[in-house]
């Protein structure tokens, strides 16, 4: 039979007090190596944006067409004998553009438009291997989060797609009378490298922080303030597309004054072609001014939403809302002065690479306003 006890023995405990454990999505074995698979991503990052201007570029030196095959594995060695590059220009002699437009050409300046192309190839190829080596890798290590197996998994399949919606896009300037590819072909493939990019930037702006800081973040959700960024991503998505239908047919050229358009506020013969529809895609008046219209617009609905993004409780969502608001000033401006200037390449290149900021700043403005940064009073 056991002896008395003090009071104070039936409070203390002799057995050691477990340390407090964190919550359940913040155990080790699921948070994974977030800020390693963080790295990763934005390496893919980095060369997709290159991988959209060497894109942008290869289009505006005409080069797109100078490999006629997809070949995906066997095309990744390029002409390696005299014999070899005399067979490569044979194949582009036979297709409309060297028939119609590039007879002038000797083999030296085949090579110069072929090293284009399989230099932009070669990119995708790369991208495709750095996202395979990456998403094996911490897939065999037990690296992956919870939950994030699919997402990254996700991306691969974009970026298969992404390949063959570049050959579907090849293909339609090889034959018939076509001395370049489609130009809604080119937008879809500019469109879906877009997506690709947003992805991957939003799964770095998750994968940034905690998940139990994101769970929190959550419930200050400004819903409006989503709403509207949500409206501005998808329309500035829209006005991404038709710059690529401008490119695709040269229309940034056609009209080189502002604000009007050969002298009017509508362009000369705006339904030239028939049936009517292919005006929207091969009319260059016509496509350039609703490119121009389509950015006034962007630009107006813009300031409604940066002014509301102001009104933002957080700070860091209010300096969000306002860096995208000044890129997408300044990429209306340097349009403008693309469309005055003739849309000489360089100031074309840097265009487009100007979207790619625009559209990421706006995602990052959007991500805030979802998942806002808490700030102290004295903040």
């Amino acid at each position: 039979m056991s002896g008395k006890r003090s009071i104070f023995e039936e409070v203390e405990s002799r057995e050691a007090v477990a340390e407090p454990q964190g919550g359940f999505i913040d155990k080790a074995g699921r948070r994974g190596a977030r800020g390693a698979i963080r790295v990763w991503l934005m390496l893919l990052f980095a060369l997709v944006m290159v991988m959209i201007a060497v894109g942008g570029l290869t289009r505006l030196t005409d080069s797109g067409l100078s490999i006629t095959e997809w070949a995906p594995i066997r095309g990744a060695i390029p002409p390696m004998t005299e014999a070899h590059w005399m067979a490569e220009f044979e194949k582009y002699k036979a297709i409309p553009e060297f028939q119609i437009q590039n007879q002038w050409m000797e083999l030296h300046d085949f090579k110069v438009i072929y090293w284009w192309e399989w230099g932009h190839r070669q990119l995708g190829r790369v991208i495709g291997l750095v996202w395979a080596l990456g998403f094996l890798g911490f897939l065999v290590t037990r690296k992956i989060p919870a939950g994030w197996t699919g997402r990254l998994f996700f991306l691969g399949v974009l970026g298969g797609l992404q390949g063959a919606i570049g050959w579907w896009m090849v293909s339609s300037g090889l034959t018939g009378s076509m001395t370049d590819v489609a130009s809604y072909r080119l937008a879809t493939h500019l469109g879906l490298a877009f997506v690709i990019l947003g992805f991957i930037a939003w799964y770095v702006f998750l994968l940034g922080r905690e998940e139990r800081e994101l769970m929190q973040a959550r419930r200050l959700k400004e819903g409006k303030l989503w709403g509207m960024s949500t409206g501005w991503l998808h329309f500035a998505f829209l006005q991404i597309l038709l710059g690529a239908l401008v490119a695709g047919i040269d229309a940034g050229r056609s009209y080189t004054d502002w604000p009007l358009m050969g002298g009017q506020i509508i362009p000369p013969d705006p339904f030239l072609f028939e049936p009517a529809w292919r005006n929207f895609f091969e009319n260059p008046g016509l496509v350039q001014f609703i490119h121009r219209v389509t950015g006034y617009l962007l630009l107006a609905f813009a300031v409604v939403v940066w002014l509301r993004g102001r009104k933002s409780a957080h700070g860091v969502t209010r300096t969000a809302f306002t860096a995208a608001f000044i890129a997408l000033v300044a990429q209306v401006v340097l349009g403008i002065f693309t469309v005055i200037t003739g849309a000489p390449w360089q100031v074309a290149i840097v265009h487009q690479v100007l979207a790619v900021i625009v559209w990421v700043l706006i995602l990052r403005a959007r991500f805030l306003s979802g998942y806002p940064v808490a700030q102290s009073i004295r903040g």
